[in-house]
C-alpha cells in the first residue's frame, strides 16, 4: 500500500449535518437540546459547520471562550505545554502551579488559589471552604453551618448544588437533598438581613452571582453588592461570588463586583479561564478563609495541572493588561444600546451589563428558541434560556464590524 493512503480505511466517512445530529443522538442521553448546528472549525469568534456553513458565535459557550476559538496566545501555551509534561496530580508540585497562583491571585487581590477544574467542582469546594471556616474559625457548633444562597440561582449541576436550586426542572427526581441551605429572593437586602438576623451565629456564608447567567443575566439593583458586603461584615458572614460566568472580563471589569468596588471573602471563578481550551476552576480568597484546609481533607486528581496552569497563567496574562475589560466595556455599550433601541412590543425587556445581555421575549409571538433556529438560518449562533429569554454574550475579541454584522441579523428576528 502507498504511503499516501495509509489509513484511509479508518478515516470516518464524510457525512451530512443530519447524520452527525443523528449519530449523535444515538448514543447519547437528550440531557441537551442543542441547536441543529454541527461544528468542524473555529477561530475568532467564527465557526464553520460540517457543511462549510460559516456562523458568528455570539453565545461563546456559556462565557469559557472570552477570548474566543483558538486564541493564538492561548493555542501557543498548551502546544508549548504539551511538549514538556501535562499531569503530574497534587502528589508532586510542578512548574506552572505556583506561576499561575502566583498571577491569579494578584489579578484578584487575593491571598491565596485553589485550582480545580470545573465550575460545579470549585462551587462545591467554596461550600466546603465556608462550613470548615465556620466550624473553626467562627466557631458554629458541628453540622449547623448555613448557607443563604438566592432563588433562580444556578451555581451547577452536583447533587449539592441542584438541592438548594428554585428551578424544577434542575432540582425535580434528583432528591433526596441534605440541609443547610436557605433561599431568598435575588436583588433584595433585606432579605438577606432578615435571613442572617434569623440565625447570626450559624450562617457562615451568603454564595451568590453578581450578575445571575442561566436565570436570564438579571442585574441586581445598585447597591446590592454593597449591601451584601456591609451585612455580611457585620455579622461574621463570608461573601462568596460566583463569577464563574460574570467574571474574567465579561461585564467590562476583571470581576462583576468590580462594578460596585465590594471584593468578596471568596472568589468562584472557572469557564474563560481556561481560554476555551480545557476546564480550569478556582476558588480565590484570603489566607485566614482558605488556609483551613489540611493535607487530604480536600483535592482532585487534575486540578491545578500543568497544562491547564500553562493556559490559564496566559490568559491572566491578558486580563493583567486590562485590555479585554475595557474592550468589552466599550462594544458592551454599543451592543445593549442597539438591542435596547429594537425594543418593541414583542421584547419585554433587554437586561444585560459589557458583552452580556438577556433578551426577554413577551408572550404570544415565536418562542425563543423558534428565534434562536432562525438566528442560526441567518449565521448568527445565540441560546435561549428558559424558553423566554435569548442570551446574547460574544467572544471579547469581536470587533465592532462583526459586532454589527450580527446585530443586523439578529434585531430582525426580535421584532
Amino acid at each position: 500500500m502507498r504511503a499516501s493512503r495509509r489509513g484511509e480505511g479508518l478515516r470516518p466517512p464524510t457525512l451530512r449535518l443530519v447524520d452527525h445530529v443523528a449519530r449523535a443522538e444515538r448514543h447519547t442521553p437528550r440531557n441537551y437540546h442543542p441547536l441543529p448546528v454541527v461544528v468542524a472549525r473555529a477561530e475568532g469568534v467564527w465557526v464553520i459547520d460540517v457543511e462549510g456553513r460559516r456562523y458568528l458565535d455570539m453565545l461563546s459557550a456559556y462565557g469559557a471562550l472570552n477570548f474566543g476559538h483558538r486564541h493564538p496566545r492561548l493555542v501557543a501555551a498548551a502546544h508549548a505545554q504539551l511538549d514538556r509534561v501535562t499531569l503530574t496530580s497534587r502528589a508532586f508540585h510542578n512548574d506552572q502551579f505556583g506561576p499561575f497562583c502566583d498571577g491569579l491571585a494578584e489579578l484578584a487581590g487575593a491571598d491565596l488559589v485553589l485550582p480545580m477544574n470545573t465550575g460545579a467542582e470549585a462551587v462545591e469546594t467554596a461550600i466546603k471552604t465556608a462550613r470548615a471556616w465556620g466550624y473553626r474559625v467562627k466557631g458554629v457548633p458541628a453540622d449547623r453551618a448555613r448557607i443563604i444562597v438566592c432563588e433562580n440561582n444556578f451555581h451547577g449541576r452536583t447533587t449539592t448544588i441542584v438541592g438548594f436550586s428554585s428551578d424544577p426542572k434542575t432540582r425535580n427526581d434528583f432528591g433526596p437533598y441534605g440541609p443547610g441551605f436557605q433561599l431568598i429572593p435575588y436583588g433584595d437586602a433585606d432579605a438577606l438581613r432578615a435571613a442572617v438576623e434569623a440565625a447570626p451565629d450559624e450562617t457562615v456564608a451568603f454564595l451568590v452571582e453578581p450578575i445571575q447567567g442561566e436565570a436570564g443575566i438579571v442585574v441586581p439593583p445598585d447597591g446590592y453588592l454593597t449591601a451584601a458586603r456591609r451585612i455580611c461584615d457585620e455579622y461574621g458572614v463570608l461573601l462568596v461570588a460566583d463569577e464563574i460566568q460574570s467574571g474574567l472580563g465579561r461585564t467590562g471589569r476583571t470581576f462583576a463586583c468590580d462594578h460596585e468596588g465590594v471584593r468578596p471573602d471568596l472568589y468562584v471563578l472557572g469557564k474563560a479561564l481556561g481560554g476555551g481550551i480545557l476546564p480550569l476552576s478556582a476558588v480565590v480568597g484570603s489566607r485566614e478563609v482558605l488556609d483551613i484546609y489540611r493535607p487530604g481533607e480536600h483535592g482532585s486528581t487534575f486540578g491545578g495541572n500543568p497544562l491547564a496552569c500553562a493556559v490559564g497563567c496566559e490568559v491572566v496574562s491578558m486580563l493583567a493588561t486590562g485590555e479585554p475589560q475595557r474592550y468589552a466595556a466599550e462594544l458592551g455599550e454599543r451592543m445593549l444600546a442597539a438591542l435596547r433601541a429594537g425594543v418593541d412590543p414583542e421584547v419585554a425587556a433587554v437586561r444585560g451589563r459589557g458583552l452580556w445581555a438577556g433578551v426577554e421575549l413577551a408572550p404570544g409571538g415565536p418562542t425563543a428558541r423558534e428565534r434562536c433556529e432562525k438566528l442560526a438560518e441567518a449565521g448568527v449562533l445565540v441560546k435561549e434560556t428558559h424558553e423566554t429569554t435569548i442570551r446574547v454574550a460574544p467572544p471579547l475579541v469581536i470587533t465592532a464590524a462583526e459586532l454589527d454584522w450580527a446585530l443586523e441579523r439578529l434585531l430582525p428576528v426580535l421584532r
